[in-house]
């Protein structure tokens, strides 16, 4: 066995995967069902073989970080780990501070340094070396070497850090500036210390070590002399006072030679606490500890002390702390795999949407755009789910897991190399390459999170239904390698590096593998990013994996607090005053770009960019409704009105944030032209919008014990939704005291619990008009709750005896119902259900006769009229049974304010009659009519029916089975509309077309 598999081997092991074997060819290995290959393919390109480091290095190389440019480079490019900036050059480490130069451009902020410094800390022993390595690496700090013969010169600098810490062999620190002297204001030749201010106006201390003394005082060349010591360090200062400088001078001998990260996730509070941690060497004295900044993530949620002092950066006010350690604590609101079936749209009109996207096929064949038709398709298949039409949800499951399939096989189906689609391992770096690939996801290893997040974010929504799927012997060790490459959390690990994409000081990932630009690393689409770290959380929770799911959940709570102050800045305290944009496209080390994104400066793709994928786990962009407001209207004024010509259906889902009715109004006026996002579809459009409209907004003031949930907020109404994950009934606690309780694999969905079996408060009102869902009571007597075997719904009424009854508190008749609807399914000898007004005796307004339907798992929907009932009144259920065995279940009833005769009125019925068949029209109102199809020879497993309506483009559903008739009802009709269908049935395993017919409404 080669090398990597023997790392590979033991890497995998320490995450609780098996072991892979050889599979197929030479190269080839497998894990659970997928496999990846140690061979690159023939002819496709490759990540350069040459990183500049030293042998201390060993295992995977970092990327993406903000200092990735010295491994990639002879020396470097700019890096801007804040307050300083450097870069590594032939005579040394050039050092500039940004600080006092930050400037507003309109479209963009300047931080960056370019051909600026301060001064080069460089060596006497040689003024050119022949090229920097990295030495050493820790969380966010890196040492380079510079080495000329005998000569050489260790630097190590780090985030958040105004220390730069140089250890020197064969020669001594020279410091050289620009053009003219720096002004010394503390020290002289004969002190180890010196306090400077260089001709950019930026003040700094150099600390030599004690008894050293100082040359060329006159000079722009100032040479420390050791005094036989190795040591020395410079410090960036806020100020040029004495007492500043002493300050510093504290911690200036404790070079720190190790940072860490670590996290937690408390469940029952929903917070996340990260704790930085410093560890630092005394070269003189034995203080221990550092002096540290703060980005503003970081300083407004932490209990740490903090200095008198600031340093400006391109990410705002950089506040100054000091010690060995500090922590900061963030709130999670949750995720959610899909929003929850609550919208106001027409279900019809939804499941039309649905049907659409079932014709589309789509070519992608990259790892990005395919990575986005994954994503695409993991929106869809609950969506599907939630309009019944468990067919479409299968087909777009099965698309993803064929093609998640496909990549995530290196082989053939005869063993060979795979050369169209598959993962291959660079052992050089320590990464996972696709091919085909895109974007410099190869080359220069750019975007791996965004890529790969989104075939993460598809394997949880298989695991979330198949957990089969998503076992070890199956894919979920090969998804959990595309984890491990962009967000490994083994720091030890020699396979992957520590969190390749994700920098943990500065709060959000980094997109550039090699960060060689004059303006540093950069990251553009900040909610690609989201989109990652969410698929992680969903994929730990789906296969009960917590370290996996916490993981997820610190990148993305980290994140989200880092969108929401830099690219955002919903508070209005971080971008520069003279930077004109309400949101930032994109953040570079150096800058803060709000005018244009990689390929275009389109406002409705330099905006949405930082929007995209819009999901259920999309929800933190609906925290800061006023900032909303005010990035749409900026949008507005950048683009001209809201004449879109992109991304359209992303605007509106991103206005209906703060005003749902303006997005419903122009989805409306060009829902039939309009072309979705490369990566969305009109259904979830317009399933985002209509929630969003039901429902309002996240409040992120409220947390629960559960982390797949959100709490909406609207008209001061809150809706709390859990989607339980798991295989068992869960009860959930929510931060204000309420309580729901959700069944296994469901959604509870209502309002103030009032879904989940939790009593509603006496003030809510019950629409007759609406589905009343029979768990939903009030109060009751001798009934209990039971998951439905129904196709609609989540809980039914069970064990009902004689005598027995459902209360309904405030159910509002409005100006008069005639009818009622309800789902029954019994196996008993029947019995009736008396509705009852105000009290269990109270006005008789009609009864149900509760029959029997052979069976509790055959459903029917039972009609009657009931006298004219207006108002709100509180309904009782009474039931009337001597079955020995109960009466049955109860799954949901409705009112209707059209009289129902059960007979069926013969003028707007009509019939058709075959000899295996026969389909009755009913007009139930004015615009609608059912189409009921009844096999007579034999059952049908499926039916499917295909209509037009007044010749328009043909539709293709899916008929609903009730008790061995299949249902479709056509609406939106008007008087005198032509309808022409016919059906695809089930006969004896073979499938018939039956004849066209004709209908006029």
């Amino acid at each position: 066995m080669n090398k990597l598999l023997t790392i590979v081997s033991a890497t995998v092991l320490s995450s609780s995967l098996l072991s892979p074997s050889v599979k197929a060819f030479s190269g080839e290995v497998e894990l659970g069902a997928g496999s990846y290959s140690t061979v690159k393919p023939v002819g496709v390109s490759d990540v350069q073989d040459t990183i500049y480091k030293t042998p201390n290095i060993t295992g995977a190389m970092p990327t993406n970080d903000w200092w990735s440019s010295t491994a990639w480079e002879q020396y470097s490019n700019a890096q801007y780990p804040h307050p300083l900036a450097m870069i590594n050059e032939p005579s040394g480490l050039r050092i500039y501070n940004p600080s006092n130069n930050i400037e507003g451009l309109g479209g963009f902020t300047k931080g960056w340094m370019n051909d600026i410094d301060d001064f080069v800390l460089g060596h006497t022993g040689t003024s050119s070396f022949e090229n920097t390595k990295v030495d050493e690496f820790s969380d966010w700090f890196v040492t380079n070497e510079y080495k000329n013969g005998e000569s050489s010169l260790h630097v190590t600098y780090g985030h958040g850090s105004p220390f730069v810490y140089a250890e020197y062999e064969g020669g001594e620190p020279r410091i050289t500036l620009p053009s003219i002297p720096p002004t010394v204001w503390y020290g002289d030749e004969n002190s180890n210390v010196l306090g400077i201010t260089t001709e950019k106006g930026s003040h700094y201390a150099l600390f030599g070590p004690t008894g050293s003394t100082w040359s060329g005082m006159d000079t722009k060349t100032l040479t420390n002399h050791l005094n036989g010591k190795n040591y020395f360090s410079v410090a960036v200062l806020p100020d040029n006072s004495i007492e500043t400088l002493k300050k510093f001078e504290q911690y200036a001998y404790s070079h720190v030679v190790d940072t860490k990260v670590d996290w937690s996730y408390n469940e029952a509070t929903s917070e996340v606490e990260t704790t930085f941690m410093f560890e630092t060497e005394a070269k003189e004295g034995s203080n221990e500890g550092t002096i540290f900044t703060l980005y503003p993530h970081q300083w407004k949620n932490t209990s740490q002390p903090l200095l008198d002092y600031t340093f400006d950066s391109v990410r705002g006010t950089m506040k100054v702390a000091e010690g060995n350690s500090f922590k900061t604590t963030l709130i999670f609101n949750g995720v959610l795999p899909s929003l929850p079936d609550l919208g106001t749209y027409d279900k019809s009109v939804l499941t039309n949407y649905i049907n659409e996207a079932q014709t589309e096929v789509d070519t992608s064949n990259d790892t990005y755009y395919f990575g986005k038709r994954l994503g695409e398709l993991a929106t869809l298949a609950p969506i599907a789910e939630q309009v019944d039409d468990n067919d479409a949800a299968n087909q777009f499951r099965q698309e993803m897991k064929n093609g998640l399939e496909d990549w995530l096989t290196a082989s053939d189906a005869s063993g060979n190399l795979n050369g169209e689609r598959l993962f291959y391992y660079n052992d050089n770096w320590g990464t996972l390459l696709g091919y085909p690939d895109s974007f410099g996801s190869v080359q220069e290893m750019n975007d791996h999170h965004f890529h790969y997040g989104y075939f993460i974010k598809a394997a949880a929504e298989i695991a979330r239904v198949d957990k089969e799927w998503a076992s070890n012997d199956q894919w979920g060790q090969m998804v959990e390698l595309l984890i491990k490459d962009i967000a490994n959390m083994e720091r030890n690990d020699e396979v992957f590096p520590f969190l390749r994409n994700f920098d943990m000081y500065a709060g959000h990932t980094w997109a550039s593998g090699h960060a060689k630009f004059f303006d540093g690393n950069n990251n553009e689409s900040s909610s690609e990013a989201m989109n990652a770290w969410a698929g992680i959380i969903l994929w730990g929770e789906a296969t009960d994996n917590k370290e996996l799911r916490d993981l997820g959940i610190y990148l993305f709570t980290t994140e989200m607090n880092a969108i929401n102050e830099y690219w955002f800045d919903v508070t209005g305290e971080n971008h520069n005053p003279d930077f004109t944009r309400e949101t930032a496209s994109m953040l570079w080390g150096g800058k803060t770009v709000g005018d244009a994104v990689w390929w275009t400066n389109n406002p409705e793709e330099v905006h949405g960019i930082n929007w995209l994928p819009i999901t259920g786990a999309s929800l933190y962009l609906t925290q800061y409704p006023e900032y909303t407001k005010r990035n749409y209207e900026a949008l507005v004024s950048e683009n001209g009105g809201d004449s879109w010509d992109a991304w359209e259906d992303l605007v509106w889902m991103y206005r209906a944030i703060e005003n749902p009715e303006d997005a419903i109004r122009q989805f409306n006026e060009r829902k039939n032209v309009f072309v979705p996002e490369g990566g969305n579809t009109k259904a979830n459009t317009y399933h985002w919008i209509h929630n969003l409209n039901a429902l309002g907004n996240v409040d992120p003031t409220i947390t629960a014990d559960y982390p797949i949930y959100a709490v909406f907020t609207k008209n001061n109404a809150k809706t709390y939704v859990v989607y339980n994950m798991t295989n068992s009934e869960k009860t959930v606690t929510f931060s204000d005291g309420t309580i729901v309780t959700v069944q296994p694999h469901q959604f509870n969905i209502g309002n103030d619990d009032t879904d989940s079996g939790e009593q509603p408060d006496n003030d809510t009102i019950i629409n007759a008009f609406e589905r009343i869902e029979a768990e939903l009571y009030t109060s009751m007597n001798g009934i209990e709750t039971e998951q439905t075997s129904d196709v609609d719904g989540d809980l039914n009424i069970s064990s009902i005896d004689n005598g027995d009854y459902l209360v309904y508190e405030n159910v509002d008749f409005g100006s008069g119902a005639t009818g009622i609807e309800a789902r029954f399914a019994s196996e008993s000898t029947g019995g009736t259900v008396d509705l009852r007004l105000d009290n269990e005796s109270g006005e008789l307004i009609g009864t149900i006769d509760f029959t029997n339907t052979d069976g509790l798992d055959n459903w029917i929907t039972s009609t009657a009229t009931i006298s004219n009932t207006t108002g709100i009144h509180d309904l009782y259920l009474v039931f009337n049974s001597e079955a020995e065995t109960g009466l049955g279940i109860l799954n949901w009833f409705t009112f209707t304010n059209e009289p129902i005769d059960d007979d069926s009125d013969t003028d707007n019925d009509t019939v058709i009659v075959e000899d295996d068949f026969s389909i009755e029209m009913v007009k139930n109102e004015p615009s609608s009519v059912t189409f009921i199809f009844s096999p007579t020879s034999g059952s049908s497993t499926f039916v499917d029916f295909h209509y037009t309506v007044n010749e328009n483009p043909q539709q293709n559903v899916k008929a609903s089975e009730n008790n061995g008739k299949w249902e479709y009802v056509v609406t939106d009709l008007q008087a005198g509309d032509s309808i022409q269908f016919f059906y695809t049935y089930a006969k004896e395993e073979l499938a018939y077309d039956s004849p066209s017919y004709e209908y006029t409404h």
